[in-house]
């Protein structure tokens, strides 16, 4: 994937760098998403599972279950902006460096179909991001794409965060 901090990050967040301690392939992100479950519980509402973490792109998916469906018995939407927003954090977590800090502060979404399989968001920066540049507070949008299992993008999320110097 492509860097998009433009090689300023130097200090990694203690949540990526716990990633980066981790064993790569499943059993690493199985622990990952367990620790950030306990970490930030409301996340474990979809069962989340971080399956690829770097600056700039983050890729999570959650099964079709139950607890995920609503009335109709496809996942719900606001399950889908839980996971959406589960990805748009950890992209965070990897891309802001413990030099400046990030919250959330806007969420556009589109609920493009009906979803009835497990889906992946892919969280992704549409530009690099000059934290040596950020002295002020300023908006950064990170896209998100929500796929099923065929392929298809069910949801679309635009999520903007307010970063600031630490």
């Amino acid at each position: 994937m492509t860097d998009h901090t433009n090689g300023s990050q130097t200090k990694l967040s203690p949540t990526y760098a716990m990633r980066k301690k981790l064993p790569a392939g499943r059993i690493g992100n199985a622990l990952f998403s367990l620790g950030m479950v306990a970490r930030v519980p409301y996340f474990g509402t979809i069962l989340p599972l971080v399956e690829e973490m770097t600056p700039g792109y983050c890729r999570v998916s959650a099964p079709n279950w139950f607890g995920v469906h609503n009335h109709v018995g496809t996942f719900h939407a606001i399950a889908a902006c839980n996971l959406a927003e589960t990805a748009m954090g950890m992209l965070m977590e990897s891309t802001v460096p413990t030099t400046h800090r990030w919250i959330p502060k806007a969420m556009n979404t589109q609920y493009l179909a009906k979803a009835g399989t497990r889906l992946t968001a892919h969280a992704e920066l549409a530009e690099p991001v000059l934290f040596d540049e950020i002295t002020e507070g300023t908006d950064v949008v990170i896209a998100i794409r929500i796929l099923d299992t065929a392929g298809t993008e069910v949801v679309h999320c635009d999520i903007t965060t307010w970063v600031t110097p630490a």
